[in-house]
């Protein structure tokens, strides 16, 4: 590695330990103008503030010591042959050299709901969540907030909300003139204060449904499979992937009203398929929901078929389970996992 320019003034070392601001004082300070100046370039202004006030008063840095903070700095990077990036190393990484405070802003910004604006990230979230943090605010400010993010969303916070505060905010909302930009930002800035950074520390997903999502999109063998060993290894958590796994049979706990939204919007080629697999039950349950006409045709579609590869009847009931959390996603049908309650995340 050629030496890059550093102060030839320098003759001392400290014998404290640099910051991790100090560094990435060091280290821009090795790289110089030309090396340097991409890097700055990608610098919000606040870390060029931080990075150069901490070059200003390093003093005098020995050749030696920054030879030494480069080869620990390249060596850190090739040590794994490849880089592993996810939230909790990002953190790490942005801690030493960036504020706490500031590292927390960055990394909310990342974990929270999607979207580049505020009212984006709003928009994106939970309407459980965002109603149980507006009930407690001022009316007038859930009025300002339900009157910046999609309708769709607004409507579902508010059947959330108490009726009568609920009923106070849309007096508010009809009411409410152009919102001046000052409020408007004041509004935004108490959200990401409260309500953004809380999420980003306690939102943190539970693993046992990554893991039912994926094993919701197996085949039935790979996914026997899989449950079949961690139910070996690790029954607790096979538990919990089952009941956060959403199947075909689970269709079966729709309500009459449910089952005939899905029948319409369930194409019909591979309902059939689905059907030619399934129990017997299951194919009762749907039939059942028919009209006799319309399961009379179904039957002689399926018997049709002839003979079904199983990969083809997981991927027809893989789609009409797709159709189902669409649909209970627009509000159209109601997804029950369990027989005695109807609490639901789809």
């Amino acid at each position: 590695m050629a030496r890059a320019p550093v102060r030839s003034t320098a003759v001392a070392t400290t014998d404290r330990s640099l910051t991790g601001v100090e560094r990435a004082a060091v280290l821009m300070l090795a790289l110089g103008d030309e090396h340097g100046a991409p890097i700055w370039k990608l610098l919000e202004d606040d870390e060029i503030r931080e990075v150069s006030s901490a070059m200003a008063s390093l003093g005098s840095i020995e050749m030696s010591k920054v030879e030494t903070l480069l080869v620990d700095f390249v060596g850190q990077l090739s040590a794994a042959g490849a880089l592993m990036g996810n939230f909790d190393s990002t953190e790490r990484l942005l801690a030493r050299f960036l504020p706490k405070d500031r590292v927390g802003t960055i990394m909310e910004e990342i974990r929270g709901p999607a979207g580049r604006t505020m009212w984006e990230k709003l928009s994106n979230m939970q309407e459980a969540v965002l109603a149980n943090y507006l009930k407690n605010e001022y009316p007038q400010t859930v009025a300002v907030v339900l009157s910046k993010i999609r309708a769709e969303q607004a409507g579902r916070v508010l059947s959330i909300l108490p009726e009568d505060f609920a009923l106070d905010v849309v007096k508010r909302m009809l009411a409410m003139e152009n919102v001046q930009k000052d409020i408007l930002e004041r509004v935004e800035q108490t959200l990401r204060a409260e309500l953004m950074s809380n999420l980003s520390q306690t939102s943190r997903r539970d693993p046992h449904e990554q893991v039912a999502e994926i094993f919701n999109s197996f085949d039935r063998q790979t996914e026997t499979r899989f449950l079949t060993k961690l139910d070996e290894e690790a029954k607790e958590s096979a538990d919990r992937i089952k009941q956060l796994m959403f199947t075909f049979d689970d269709l079966a706990k729709l309500n009459a009203a449910g089952v005939q939204t899905l029948l319409r919007d369930a194409p019909r080629d591979k309902l059939a398929v689905a059907l030619k697999g399934a129990s017997q039950t299951m194919r009762d349950f749907f039939m059942g929901n028919m009209s006799s006409r319309a399961a009379k045709m179904m039957s002689d579609d399926m018997e049709a078929l002839g003979p079904v590869r199983l990969k083809d009847v997981d991927e027809a009931q893989a789609i009409l389970v797709g159709v189902a959390k669409d649909l209970a996603a627009s509000g159209e049908i109601v997804i029950s996992k369990n027989k005695e309650e109807d609490d639901f995340v789809y």
